[in-house]
């Protein structure tokens, strides 16, 4: 069983940046991958970054050169920096843990991130 806490979602203008964070606890391994999927009302849920064991990363063309992904094994942590925040990145962000031996993942119950002005 793993669960997933986010933070840092809010209300952000245009051209703003917001930090958001992401805690796992229970069975965490070393080896799993950890990332970002976003989904706003009347879209599929949508892979914006992640973070594999090796530190590899990997973002979706819309956030490329604005959001980084990092990640603190130690600390089971994830955090997903995001600049130059638009209009279009408005939705719920949703952490993301996936084992790669069996394909099995969790997701945490989101954080909103709403940017308007």
């Amino acid at each position: 069983q793993v669960q997933l806490v986010e933070s840092g979602g809010g209300l952000v203008q245009p051209g703003g940046s917001l930090r958001l964070s992401c805690v796992a606890s229970g069975n965490v391994y070393r080896t799993d991958t950890m990332g970002w999927f976003r989904q706003a009302p009347g879209n599929e849920r949508e892979e914006v970054a992640t973070i594999d064991r090796n530190g590899d990363t990997h973002y979706v063309d819309a956030v490329a050169g604005r959001f980084t992904i990092s990640r603190d094994s130690a600390k089971n942590e994830v955090y997903l920096q995001m600049n130059s925040l638009k209009v279009e990145d408005t939705a719920n962000y949703l952490c993301i843990l996936r084992r790669p031996y069996n394909g099995m993942g969790w997701w945490g119950k989101g954080t909103l991130v709403t940017v308007s002005s």
